[in-house]
């Protein structure tokens, strides 16, 4: 049969009929239906295409152990924060679904490459210093409430220039990161400094896509968790700083109004020793409530 623009999708679509995974063969019959539909309603030039299949190429190129382009591609496009809402929605017991149940899930981001170091409560995950040391305090809840003792808790976040450890190659891997483990009562927390808002990477091919639609790079402000325990959906979430600049307008969507958290400035030398910080210190506090795993709930 002739290649034509009419029976094109069909007879693409019909080359995967026999794919034994049903999963795998909805998937490849939807992306060729809607990516057909996508270059029927553009219609791009070759040379566009090309340029199309260049981009790609160069996202693929820029991405290595210490950064990864294409989880960048997808958090702009905001494709990242639609899976995860998608996939929030999805593995909720459906005794569970009522949004406020628990935490929002949002994006990891292209900065979870390194392993965090295990670290005691109470530890500074940043060298002493820094214009605004902080104390962060969590509590890993269930949805009715309970602690939920011996979660994991992951956490990373940058400096207050807004810089990652894995983008200064003089700061030692692990720095502004810490895995810690929530007690009886749920509870961890650990010292640091208020992070900054900071551009995403603008040096690659996603740089340069954010450049030529006029779309600004810069993330607000915030500190990364991902929190486990047994029984429990997996949470990927965020801290967003209350006061921070693009608090409107993150660059990767994720910004969800429940995550703005209060750093709030503690100017007390008492309060200040009790926690081995200079007065005034900052301090910011939050639940994290977990989604029953299906099969638990």
């Amino acid at each position: 049969m002739d290649f034509i623009e009419e029976t094109a999708t069909e007879a693409v679509a019909q080359s995967f009929a026999d794919t034994a995974d049903p999963r795998l063969r909805r998937v490849l019959g939807s992306l060729v239906e809607h990516l057909h539909g996508f270059v029927r309603d553009v219609e791009p030039t070759i040379d566009e295409w090309e340029a199309a299949i260049g981009f790609l190429t160069a996202v693929g190129h820029m991405s290595d152990d210490q950064r990864q382009e294409f989880i960048l591609l997808s958090d702009v496009l905001g494709v990242s924060m639609l899976v995860e809402t998608i996939e929030a929605r999805k593995s909720a017991a459906p005794a569970h679904r009522r949004e406020w149940d628990a935490t929002p899930s949002t994006v990891l981001g292209p900065f979870h490459v390194v392993a965090s170091p295990e670290r005691e409560h109470g530890d500074q995950i940043f060298p002493a210093g820094g214009k605004r040391p902080c104390v962060v305090r969590g509590r890993v809840l269930g949805p009715g409430g309970e602690p939920v003792a011996g979660a994991r808790v992951d956490v990373w976040q940058c400096d207050e220039n807004g810089y990652y450890d894995v983008q200064l190659p003089e700061v030692p891997n692990g720095t502004g990161r810490g895995l810690f483990t929530a007690d009886a009562e749920g509870r961890f927390w650990f010292r640091s400094v208020v992070p900054s808002h900071y551009p995403i990477p603008t040096d690659g091919p996603v740089g340069r896509l954010l450049k030529a639609s006029g779309r600004h790079p810069y993330r607000p402000a915030h500190i990364h968790f991902i929190l486990e325990a047994p029984g429990f959906v997996p949470l990927t979430t965020h801290l967003f700083v209350a006061d921070s600049a693009y608090i409107d307008s993150d660059a990767v969507f994720a910004v969800n109004s429940s995550l703005i958290t209060e750093f709030a400035r503690v100017d007390d030398p008492s309060s200040a020793a009790d926690v081995g910080l200079p007065s005034p210190y900052w301090s910011a506090e939050a639940d994290f409530v977990l989604r029953p795993a299906p099969e638990s709930a």
